[in-house]
């Protein structure tokens, strides 16, 4: 463990040296209702603990409620307006292209990891898909690899090498269960043989997109992660369990997904790709969930009337609100440069599309569960340790990392 020092500063926040290691965990898509089914069904028997001894809450995510925004601001401690990461695509105008934000180039923060490792800390990451891997690990001196590419790891490019042999579990499909237990099977043997000072995991929400909460899978996947949050309090460690998003069914009465396709809307209204839109949500892996979620931006052309627009998109059935440039940036605090000129938040039950034609739904095997918009934006807040008058505020997923390091005074 490293020495007792000076707080780090990142991002206009001061954060203390942990005083035993410190694990936090990124659950993907894991809505509140998830731990309280398993709990109740007798699957998360440490969770039952640390509800009545540790820290047991709900913070509030970013919106739009995304896998990369929110990793993002949890581990910079701070909102996408600070480290420009809003989606997984925004499109730019100049060049007339969908960018892929995938790339380090377009983090415009330091991480908290990143800072702590360059005065001395022991720092390692494991994430569940290679997408964020890149991104959560600029800047860190340390370990950091994904469970999709365990068995490709060296150490000049991950801190590791060949980790998938260490951790001794076979190479999991990117669309399985298995690829979260490899990320917790590999903190576990980084706490064994490594003992980072600081530790962030982050899992994928295969499971949660296709199972509702208190069904056997899901109770099955939350007991699996209780069992090693359990070993790593056992090994010494704290731990802090956060979620990027929540999820929701989109679905009408019989089960069939239920999406308003935004790109055949302003074609009808504006004329045939005189906008675009942009789903935030797209990225390589979208068998799951059809590139469906619950927000969008609108790019309109320079002869568009925005207000009205607007009015037109917040008047069809299942959208909860349509914000402009300006205020879709101050609102939800979004770097205003790398957003559309509207932003379409749906409601609980209904997604954002593009057109029938650009989405295909032929993965989906089981009901469209999804995220994006503002019904998902409540999220588990928990720490082993309990931290009092947290009460009366509000959290955001990102105040993780201040609160189990500073306590209430984060």
């Amino acid at each position: 463990m490293a020495k007792q020092k000076q707080p780090i500063e990142v991002n206009g926040r001061r954060y203390n040296w942990p005083d035993r290691p410190l694990v936090v965990v990124c659950i993907d898509g894991s809505e509140p209702a998830y731990m309280e089914e398993a709990i109740k069904a007798g699957a998360m028997p440490w969770l039952a603990e640390v509800r009545q001894r540790g820290t047991y809450t709900l913070a509030d995510c970013v919106v739009p409620s995304f896998t990369n925004p929110n990793n993002l601001s949890i581990v910079t401690g701070a909102p996408p307006a600070v480290h420009g990461i809003c989606g997984n695509y925004f499109y730019d105008r100049d060049s007339g292209t969908e960018v892929m934000m995938n790339d380090p180039k377009y983090l415009r923060a330091e991480t908290i990891l990143a800072a702590f490792s360059k005065a001395g800390a022991k720092v390692a990451v494991v994430t569940a898909k290679d997408k964020l891997r890149r991104l959560l690990g600029k800047g860190l001196e340390g370990i950091c690899f994904s469970a999709e590419k365990a068995n490709e790891t060296t150490m000049a490019e991950n801190g590791i090498d060949n980790a998938l042999g260490k951790i001794g579990r076979p190479l999991p499909s990117v669309y399985s269960a298995e690829l979260s237990e490899t990320v917790f099977a590999g903190g576990m043997w980084l706490l064994e043989n490594q003992r980072p000072d600081l530790m962030y995991l982050s899992t994928t929400d295969y499971i949660q997109h296709k199972h509702a909460p208190g069904t056997p899978a899901a109770n099955d996947f939350y007991r699996m992660m209780d069992g090693y949050f359990r070993r790593y309090e056992t090994l010494g460690a704290s731990v802090a369990l956060t979620a990027d998003h929540g999820m929701n069914g989109k679905t009408d009465a019989s089960g069939a997904p239920k999406v308003i396709y935004l790109q055949g809307l302003l074609d009808r209204w504006l004329g045939k790709d005189k906008a675009r839109v942009i789903l935030p949500i797209t990225d390589p892996y979208v068998v799951h969930h059809g590139a469906l979620g619950s927000f969008a931006f609108a790019y309109l052309p320079k002869e568009a009337d925005a207000a009205q627009v607007a009015g037109q998109i917040a008047s069809e059935p299942g959208v909860a609100a349509v914000l402009e440039k300006a205020e879709a940036a101050r609102q939800l605090e979004l770097p205003e440069d790398r957003i559309g000129d509207l932003a379409i938040l749906g409601d609980a039950h209904t997604a954002r599309g593009s057109t029938r034609e650009k989405h295909d739904l032929s993965g989906l095997d089981a009901p469209l569960r999804s995220h994006g918009g503002l019904s998902e934006q409540r999220v588990p807040f928990i720490l082993s340790r309990a931290v009092s008058n947290l009460s009366g505020r509000r959290l955001r997923n990102f105040d993780i990392f201040a609160v189990a390091l500073n306590g209430a005074a984060a």
